[in-house]
C-alpha cells in the first residue's frame, strides 16, 4: 500500500502563529442562546456548540448539510459542559446532568437542547460525522462511567479517561467519543504522543482556569509545532498530527473520533526522544 500524502503536514510546520490557529484551532462556540458549527473537511467532521437560556434550541439544518434534517445521513455525539439540562429526541425527553452524554443515531429527525435554569445554562458540546447506518439513541450517565486511571503524579500526568460511546459500550459507524480529567497538580495529557493515520481527532478543552491555557502540542513528530487554548476552545488534530497538551493547572478535555478504525490500540507511538 502506498500512502499518497500530501504537503500539508510539511507546510504546516512553517506556518506563523495566526495562521495555524486559523487552521486548527475552533474558539467561540459556545455563545449564550445560540447554536454555532463549524464544517472541517478531515473525515466531513462537524463540532458545534449549543448553548440554550430561557427557551430551547431546536438542532438545526444548515445548509452545508444538504440534506433533509441534519441527521439524515449522519451520527453525533453530545456531551453536556454546562449546568443541568435536556435533550428531546423525537418527543422523547433525555435529562442531561452535568458532564452526561447522548448518542443521536443516523435518521433521528427532531432534536432540541434545553436548560434547567437560565443562569445557569446546560452547554451542549455537538461532534457528527457521516454515518452509513442507523443505531439507536443511547443515554450515558456520567454517574454510571467507571473510568480508567492512567499515569501517574510523578510524571505530572495523572488522569482519568472516561469512555462514553465507544465499540466496547455499544456500537456507532464511526464516532467513538468520552473525556479526560487530569488529576490537582497534574498538567500533560497524551504523553508520550502518537500518532493514528487511520482516525481523526477533536478536542474540546474545559474546565481550564480563566487566568491559564493548555499548551496543545501538534504537528508531525519530527516538527511539533503549539496551540495556546483557552477554555471551551477546540482542536483539530489531524491523522497526521501528535495531539498532546500540557497546562499551567489541572484542565479536562473531550476527545472524539472519527475515521475508519475505532480501536483505541490503533496508534503509531511517536516517542518523546524522537520529538522536534
Amino acid at each position: 500500500m502506498h500512502v499518497h500524502a500530501t504537503s500539508y503536514p510539511r507546510l504546516s510546520a512553517a506556518l506563523p502563529p495566526e495562521q495555524l490557529r486559523a487552521e486548527f484551532l475552533v474558539a467561540g462556540l459556545f455563545a449564550p442562546g445560540a447554536a454555532n458549527f463549524r464544517y472541517w473537511e478531515t473525515d466531513r467532521t462537524i463540532v458545534g456548540g449549543i448553548v440554550p437560556g430561557a427557551g430551547p434550541i431546536d438542532l438545526p439544518n444548515p445548509a452545508e448539510v444538504r440534506s433533509a434534517f441534519f441527521l439524515e445521513r449522519r451520527e453525533a455525539g453530545v456531551i453536556n459542559l454546562g449546568g443541568p439540562g435536556s435533550i428531546t429526541v423525537d418527543g422523547a425527553v433525555h435529562a442531561m446532568a452535568p458532564l452526561d452524554g447522548l448518542y443521536l443515531g443516523r435518521g433521528t429527525r427532531a432534536v432540541a437542547f434545553s436548560s434547567l435554569s437560565a443562569s445557569q445554562p446546560a452547554r451542549f458540546y455537538f461532534l457528527s460525522y457521516p454515518a452509513h447506518a442507523a443505531h439507536p439513541v443511547r443515554h450515558v450517565a456520567h454517574a454510571a462511567v467507571t473510568g480508567t486511571r492512567l499515569g501517574a503524579a510523578a510524571t505530572a500526568n495523572d488522569r482519568t479517561i472516561f469512555k462514553y460511546f465507544h465499540p466496547g459500550a455499544f456500537p456507532t459507524c464511526q464516532l467513538v467519543m468520552g473525556f479526560t480529567r487530569l488529576e490537582p497538580g497534574c498538567v500533560w495529557n497524551t504523553m508520550p504522543p502518537h500518532t493514528h493515520l487511520r482516525r481523526s481527532e477533536v478536542y474540546c478543552y474545559f474546565n481550564v482556569p480563566a487566568d491559564g491555557a493548555v499548551f496543545h502540542f501538534m504537528g508531525e513528530p519530527s516538527a511539533t509545532r503549539h496551540l495556546v487554548v483557552r477554555d471551551l476552545e477546540v482542536v483539530l488534530s489531524p491523522p497526521w498530527s501528535i495531539h498532546s497538551g500540557c497546562g499551567t493547572a489541572a484542565y479536562a478535555f473531550v476527545w472524539g473520533m472519527g475515521g475508519e478504525n475505532q480501536d483505541f490500540a490503533d496508534m503509531d507511538p511517536a516517542p518523546v526522544a524522537s520529538l522536534r
